[in-house]
């Protein structure tokens, strides 16, 4: 029997504090998630360290009485509401095997995913059947090809090595149908671009959530993403400009809000206050799909097409590649040029429309 203090460095510097316990042929792992060391900066950082170190200590020292005292459950009541995201962490921190890039990549999904459905913080107990089929869904219609499934069959491994190591009571994914395990594998994803028609038949057009239809409109005019319109305040909106740092770049934006922007925005509330109430991301897209069709718009249209329409028709419209890159936050010009691209084929197909005129 042994129970011995381990620690992980993690990615973001820190390093996490775990228990590896050892007894009668079976190894548990308790994540002291509450005693995470921070990177140390001062000296009062290096004396918080110690004491979590200390205090860390007396627990593994208890571990070890309540074992020997054969009052110990190696299936531990301390094992539920570990943090998830410290667990997915310390994983990537072994994880040795080639694929690790991908991996990573799952990593990195999930973490957009918890900040498009405003998730600030997961529990081992939270990470449920809805919390699977959400992700799932997330990644099918965020991503192409094969890569959705890879990602899924990645998260699945994460989550059964928290089963093994009793970080779960019982494995999600045993609760989904065959048809729920199932991802849509696409070839490639037809990014729809909005008319400036279709987006005024959207207008005019009622829909269940009225903050869903405000969002979505201010998304075509602005090109903020879904992340983005979230967590919009109003100290973000001031005398007619939009001021925001992007969460997924970390670049800031500043739109000059013309007065359709304006007029869908309103009064101007408090500055702490969100400008939006939107429920997930999966509702939105649902309420997004059921007022598509509603308006008569056969397009296959995300929250991102909103952003992709925006930035088609302000370069249509004149807007040089420098200028639209900044709007859209973009840290490369050959993130803007894939529009340009897009934009000189409907100027093509604009002329090829033109009609016939017969000389006599």
């Amino acid at each position: 029997m042994s129970v011995k203090l381990r620690k992980i460095k993690n990615l973001d510097g820190t390093t996490s504090l775990l228990l590896d316990t050892y007894h009668k042929g079976k190894r548990v792992r308790e994540f002291l998630q509450e005693l995470k060391l921070d990177k140390p900066g001062t000296a009062i950082d290096r004396k918080v360290n110690r004491e979590r170190l200390d205090l860390a200590e007396a627990i593994r020292n208890k571990r070890e009485l309540q074992i020997s005292g054969d009052d110990y459950d190696l299936t531990p009541k301390f094992k539920t509401g570990v943090d998830f995201m410290q667990f997915f962490e310390s994983y990537l921190s072994e994880y040795q095997k080639k694929d690790h890039r991908v991996m990573m990549g799952c990593y990195g999904k999930f973490k957009d995913f918890m900040t498009e459905e405003a998730i600030t913080s997961l529990t081992s107990r939270q990470i449920n059947k809805d919390i699977v089929v959400n992700f799932k869904d997330y990644l099918e219609q965020t991503l192409n090809g094969e890569t959705p499934a890879n990602y899924f069959k990645k998260f699945k491994k994460v989550i059964q090595v928290g089963v093994r190591k009793n970080i779960f009571s019982k494995n999600p994914f045993d609760e989904l149908s065959r048809e729920e395990l199932k991802i849509k594998r696409s070839v490639t994803i037809k990014k729809e671009i909005l008319t400036f028609d279709e987006i005024k038949l959207l207008a005019s057009t009622t829909v269940t959530n009225n903050e869903v239809k405000r969002a979505f409109l201010f998304s075509c005019l602005t090109g903020l993403r879904f992340c983005d319109i979230l967590t919009l305040k109003w100290k973000n909106v001031q005398s007619g400009m939009l001021n925001i740092v992007q969460q997924k770049t970390g670049s800031p934006v500043q739109i000059n809000l013309n007065q359709s922007s304006l007029t869908i925005l309103g009064s101007q509330g408090k500055g702490e206050d969100f400008v939006f109430t939107l429920p997930s991301h999966v509702a939105c897209l649902k309420n997004l799909r059921v007022w598509c069709k509603k308006a008569g718009i056969d397009k296959k249209i995300t929250w991102h097409c909103a952003r992709h329409s925006f930035a088609t028709w302000i370069i249509y419209y004149g807007s040089d590649v420098k200028s639209a890159s900044s709007l859209l936050g973009h840290n490369s010009l050959a993130y803007t040029d894939r529009y340009v691209r897009i934009v000189d084929k409907l100027k093509e197909k604009a002329v090829e429309n033109l009609p016939e005129v017969n000389l006599i």
